[in-house]
């Protein structure tokens, strides 16, 4: 076992609802695996603990629902995301606006990108904060 799947198969088992079959994690798209993946590296970094980790992930989940969510699984890792961006907000690693800063030129980079070929973020992607 890698120290990759070992690390996956603890955050399944530490966190509860993760979506898993006997092999581990499941993911439906790449980027779900992706925020899965910086989840846990985070957590190996001392950024939270597992618990901290399940109650801010479970509160996140109870905000959705109560705007509308129907909570039949296809939203997991969406829920995952948030959380993940609330907690590195909250821990001070990036404000909501650096995030939503890089989101922003990843996305200019992506469209100027051509399919198949890497993105890669320039200063130009960034748009000027007023």
């Amino acid at each position: 076992m890698t120290a990759d799947t070992e690390a996956a198969a603890v955050t399944a088992q530490a966190v509860p609802g993760v979506p898993r079959d006997d092999d581990g994690p499941v993911f439906r798209e790449p980027w779900e695996a992706h925020a899965f993946a910086m989840a846990v590296t985070l957590h190996a970094r001392g950024l939270f603990t597992w618990p901290e980790w399940a109650a801010a992930l479970a509160d996140e989940i109870k905000r959705a629902q109560q705007r509308g969510d129907p909570d039949s699984g296809d939203t997991y890792y969406q829920h995952w995301l948030a959380t993940l961006e609330r907690l590195i907000a909250d821990k001070g690693v990036a404000s909501t606006a650096t995030q939503m800063r890089y989101r922003h030129a990843w996305d200019h980079a992506a469209d100027r990108t051509p399919h198949g070929q890497p993105i890669e973020l320039l200063p130009g992607d960034f748009i000027p904060q007023p």
